[in-house]
């Protein structure tokens, strides 16, 4: 069963540039692995830091960030992204190229693809997000149970353990959620998922579902 929640299932990795982070694993290995991955890109040279004489954070060529924005670092922001109006990067953040980060979106240790938009008063936490999504506004990604208990995914009849405490959601390519919504910790969404405004998200949902 766990052969279904690959990356590879969710993900076109063509064209990402930090697609060994990603292929042939599942997301939750993909999120333990972040940080230091993140780091050793630092490390090795394979990518050298740019952004305001910090040794931690590297921006793409083209990409716009408005001066209230906050990057805390380890992050690597690709290419022609928008970084909006009082947005905020916590720890260990990887985001592709032509993203849009709205007003008051906080992103923390998470995975964006190319082409996504967070449109504002998002929170992302621990999640991966897909090519070409669109997560609308108010729109929350929670990472962590009431209990504490690690999170798990339950697919079908098994329930199954990611090791985590902190993991949020995964959301297929070419998927829509609408505003307000809580996407609860573990929820996984296939590829052209939609996501009715005002949902309350859990479990494993396939391809081409519509929640209403």
């Amino acid at each position: 069963m766990q052969n279904k929640i690959l990356n590879n299932n969710f993900f076109n990795l063509e064209d990402i540039y930090f697609k060994e982070l990603l292929e042939g694993k599942s997301p939750w290995q993909s999120i333990e692995q972040l940080s230091d991955f993140i780091q050793s890109e630092f490390r090795n040279k394979k990518i050298t830091p740019n952004y305001k004489n910090r040794n931690d954070v590297f921006i793409g060529e083209g990409t716009f960030i408005h001066p209230s924005v906050e990057i805390k670092g380890p992050a690597i922001i690709g290419s022609n992204c928008h970084l909006e109006h009082a947005s905020f990067l916590r720890e260990g953040c990887i985001i592709g190229d032509g993203v849009h980060v709205g007003h008051a979106v906080e992103v923390k240790h998470s995975i964006i693809l190319n082409k996504s938009v967070m449109a504002h008063l998002n929170y992302i936490g621990d999640s991966i997000i897909g090519n070409n999504i669109n997560i609308s506004g108010g729109t929350i990604l929670a990472n962590f149970r009431l209990n504490k208990k690690n999170i798990s995914i339950n697919l079908d009849s098994e329930k199954i353990d990611t090791g985590l405490q902190k993991f949020g959601s995964v959301i297929g390519d070419n998927s829509v959620v609408g505003v307000n919504s809580v996407l609860n910790p573990g929820t996984i969404l296939g590829k052209k998922t939609i996501v009715y405004p005002l949902k309350s998200v859990s479990g494993f949902h396939t391809d081409g579902e519509t929640i209403k």
